[in-house]
């Protein structure tokens, strides 16, 4: 294999390397070890899954990524979010924490890790725009507000069956009474060390810090007969193994909703994360590349006992503000996560359970984007409600049918803008320059000819709006009129329900003697539109410039006779 095409496989996000990065790189894979260890064994506590499986998120996947992927700034591990959907997605398949637990979220990981390497090699990269920005804040904040509230039973020491969101906060309230005041105690200490830190500097690693001195005492203490600690964590590295389950395809069916929910995530996500950062240090990563080293992190995820990864945009930022510039960095925490696996597992079993929560509530709080939530309301009032909605539904149905709910939405918001274009009216300025005008004007472009610009591509949302104003402007016809030119210079497609409504269009103009004229600005042979314009009226009434129809008109040809289509 030749270096060019073993480049279009490996070490794309790594090479070229210079000398004097290495160092950086080092510090900044350092770094992102002490602060992100503790996150994921978080983030285990959200999905449900033992806290070795935090440590395996950034092992076999985040490697697999580093080595795979083009982009050099895109940080692949544990995700709230993600686990959050499986938490809500497997509870009542299985007892959270057991062994069938996990083979089902290494199962879903399995089943992600196809779908995206599909999503892959069918180009659909572009389906993260469809997730809105304004839904995809919305939606994050819920999962926030979710997370920080299903901690708060861990925080003070109490044990409450499996619910989520604000039937867990109803479950709470008549239990408080009963709390476990070291286990609160703990908790308030751990938010009091990891804010304390973080306002030193935020590239401190204030969480393995706290954590570390939380365990310290624990063990000191011997806090295990008063509160509950995390207790015997496997050491040594993860077998490679598939997922010891019913493999049937009633399960796989069963779980595919999970997955695909899961997808639109990790596209929306990771491809918005990675494009930020091309975009910050001016490169051009591979969106194919990335694609497929997410799909084969999550088989390594699923082949390793562990749940499904993401791309994180707070590692991510976490490795540039530490100085890594290069996925070298992700690879020096591999090896120092290997290390820790091989050597230190015993030292989390006396972590208490209380302070991790504690961890967890903090990550929560940190998905709430109020800042963003406040800017979207200030520029753009109706899509604040969108997020407000998006925010109600994670937090009350749970995450599951917010992410429904955000596709949905965002697919809303995206057929709204083409829905009701704002079409305007053509008149000349100079002779050479053409000026918009509103429609009410019903302003004409020549004595005896209406010039309407259509701002959007015409599908079957917008075609009746289309006929809709076109009979506005022409009934009653202004005085003179005979000839009616639809500008085509913003559209570049045309749906079957479009070319049917011109068409009608154009015999409603006939029969009041009105000629139905097209004019695209560019004279674009390969132009869909125009094409698919001449295959259904002809060359004659298609032009490349509104100047052109203005021509046609001076040459004489006759408006058809009323009551004939021409």
């Amino acid at each position: 294999m030749s270096g060019i095409n073993l480049k279009r496989w490996l070490f794309a996000g790594v090479l070229p390397m210079e000398k004097g990065r290495i160092l950086p790189e080092i510090l900044a894979g350092l770094t992102l070890a002490a602060v992100a260890i503790p996150e994921v064994m978080g983030y285990t506590k959200i999905a449900g899954t033992p806290v070795i499986t935090g440590l395996y998120t950034m092992l076999l996947p985040m490697a697999l990524f580093a080595l795979l992927g083009s982009s050099r700034h895109l940080v692949v591990g544990a995700d709230s979010a993600t686990a959050a959907i499986l938490a809500t997605s497997l509870a009542g398949l299985a007892a959270t924490g057991s062994a069938e637990y996990v083979a089902l979220a290494g199962l879903i990981a399995l089943m992600v890790g196809v779908l995206v390497l599909v999503a892959s090699v069918a180009r659909l990269g572009f389906m993260a725009d469809f997730l809105s920005r304004t839904v995809l804040v919305g939606f994050l904040s819920g999962v926030g507000i979710q997370v920080a509230m299903n901690s708060l039973p861990g925080m003070l020491g109490l044990k409450i069956a499996h619910a989520s969101g604000l039937e867990k906060l109803a479950l709470l309230l008549p239990l408080l009474s009963t709390l476990n005041l070291q286990a609160a105690a703990i908790s308030l200490s751990a938010l009091f060390l990891i804010l304390g830190f973080r306002g030193l500097s935020r590239s401190f690693p204030g969480a393995i810090v706290a954590l570390g001195l939380i365990t310290f005492v624990s063990w000191f203490f011997d806090f295990s007969n008063t509160v509950a600690v995390v207790g015997s964590v496997p050491g040594g590295l993860p077998d490679l193994a598939l997922p010891d389950v019913d493999w049937s395809f009633a399960l796989i069916w069963q779980l595919g909703p999970v997955a695909l929910a899961m997808l639109v995530v990790i596209l929306a996500q990771s491809a918005a994360t990675a494009r930020a950062y091309a975009t910050k240090y001016n490169e051009t990563p591979d969106e194919g590349m990335d694609l497929r080293a997410l799909g084969f992190a999550n088989l390594g995820a699923g082949l390793t006992g562990t749940f499904v990864v993401n791309g994180s945009p707070t590692k991510s930022r976490i490795v540039e503000s530490a100085g890594g510039r290069t996925q070298l960095s992700m690879l020096i925490t591999v090896g120092i996560v290997i290390l820790v696996l091989l050597f230190f597992t015993e030292i989390l079993a006396y972590l208490p359970e209380a302070a991790l929560s504690a961890l967890v509530f903090l990550i929560g709080i940190d998905l709430i984007d109020l800042r963003g939530l406040r800017e979207i309301r200030r520029t753009r009032r109706a899509e604040f409600w969108v997020s407000a909605i998006t925010i109600l539904v994670v937090v009350v149905a749970g995450v599951g049918p917010g992410i429904v709910l955000a596709i949905v939405l965002s697919l809303i918001v995206h057929t709204r803008h083409g829905y009701h274009p704002a079409n305007v009216l053509l008149t000349p300025e100079t002779a050479e320059t053409w000026q918009v005008q509103p429609l009410k004007t019903r302003a004409m472009a020549a004595p005896d000819l209406m010039v309407y610009r259509f701002t959007h591509s015409m599908y079957y949302a917008n075609a009746e709006l289309m006929r809709e104003e076109i009979r506005d402007l022409v009934t009653p016809a202004p005085d003179g009129l005979r000839h009616f030119c639809i500008d085509f210079s913003c559209v570049d497609d045309i749906d079957f329900t479009a070319l049917q409504a011109l068409k009608k269009i154009q015999e409603d103009l006939a029969g009041e003697g009105i000629e139905l004229l097209f004019a695209h600005t560019l004279d674009d042979p390969s132009s869909r539109s125009r094409r698919q314009l001449i295959h259904t009226f002809g060359k004659s009434i298609v032009f490349s410039t509104v100047d052109e129809v203005l021509s046609y008109i001076k040459a004489g040809k006759p408006p058809p006779p009323a009551g004939s289509a021409s």
